[in-house]
């Protein structure tokens, strides 16, 4: 969340509940240039007395929100800033370290270390020992493809640090550029997913059916496409509505590596489509992948839904979620960080 000096915010830190606060008390709880690390308590009944260390909004949800603020200067580029830019840039993940709490007056808040996408060291404090512990913390956070929370015991104290797996935003590749593809594509860059749409009919492969898509191509089917960098690790749906097509999209995606692969309509229809391909379509190496029919069992069947369920499927996915009701769901409606 980015708090301009003369007011507003661009983007948020909860459901719209603490912004306020924070809009209106950031600058100058930062006044001496220095970060701070701000405590909400979101309980029902909070104490009156503890409202001196914590800030309580009786939001009933029973939880403690911490929250670190740091001034931006003109100039400068900040290394979460740096690293979120080269994550997007690259489209490749990065890790981030950063100094949460800490007694040690060697270790300052809000101090970090960070790998970049290409596997780099940044560094920005300077303690040797916590240094070392860090270094080998980052690379097994970016193994783990997960975020950690990790307590360090240095000779002056001890430090708290939050470690980030900083992931680029998530790419759909849609085959198939008719009427029902236009409010996936539409929900997906609401999303802020990077969207290309790909289709051999070039009356419907045009910019002015997708404005909002990433990429509009025109490809035909008797073409021979590199498409291994664009479908690499991406989320792929096909949906052409033509026979032809979707068999040679499916075996494209089936011979490459995306995460995710979904076929729109009947089984009995991709069965057949993969039967065409060979006895080889269920031995490639994304067959894994292929979800048919595709989408989550929500019902209704006008293309806004349509796209709503594949959204769904795919994020819950990428999640690594089943996709089914929170109200049947025994743990935490959130992961928990492991510590």
């Amino acid at each position: 969340m980015l708090i301009p000096q003369i007011g507003g915010a661009v983007g948020t830190v909860s459901g719209g509940c603490l912004e306020g606060d924070l809009i209106k008390k950031a600058w100058w709880l930062t006044e001496a240039g220095e970060p701070v690390l701000r405590t909400y308590s979101t309980g029902v009944g909070v104490d009156a007395a503890d409202e001196e260390e914590e800030l309580a909004f009786g939001l009933g949800c029973n939880g403690t929100v911490h929250i670190l603020l740091e001034r931006v200067r003109g100039g400068q580029t900040p290394l979460p800033l740096a690293l979120l830019r080269h994550v997007q840039a690259s489209g490749a993940p990065a890790v981030l370290a950063t100094v949460i709490v800490s007694s040690d007056d060697s270790v300052r808040l809000a101090e970090r270390a960070a790998l970049d996408p290409t596997g780099k060291l940044h560094l920005t404090l300077r303690q040797a020992a916590l240094t070392r512990a860090l270094e080998a913390d980052l690379q097994s956070v970016r193994q783990r493809q997960s975020p950690a929370l990790q307590r360090y015991r240095l000779a002056g104290g001890e430090v708290e640090v939050l470690f980030e797996y900083l992931t680029p935003p998530r790419r759909l590749v849609v085959f198939g550029a008719g009427h029902d593809a236009q409010p996936l594509v539409s929900l997906a860059r609401q999303q802020a997913w990077q969207v290309a749409v790909i289709d051999a009919r070039r009356h419907f492969a045009r910019r002015e059916r997708f404005p909002e898509a990433n990429q509009v191509l025109h490809l035909g089917i008797d073409q021979d496409h590199d498409l291994a960098a664009l479908l690499e690790s991406a989320a792929v749906v096909v949906m052409s509505h033509s026979y032809s097509q979707d068999r040679h999209w499916l075996e494209r995606a089936l011979r490459l590596r995306p995460s995710y692969i979904g076929q729109l309509g009947p089984r009995s229809r991709t069965e057949r489509l993969l039967d065409e391909i060979g006895p080889i379509s269920r031995h490639l190496p994304a067959y894994a992948r292929l979800h048919y029919p595709m989408g989550l069992d929500i019902g209704g069947d006008a293309p806004e839904s349509v796209a709503l369920s594949v959204l769904a499927e795919i994020t819950a996915h990428f999640n690594g979620r089943a996709g089914g009701m929170l109200m049947a769901r025994e743990a935490p409606i959130h992961d928990s960080v492991p510590a």
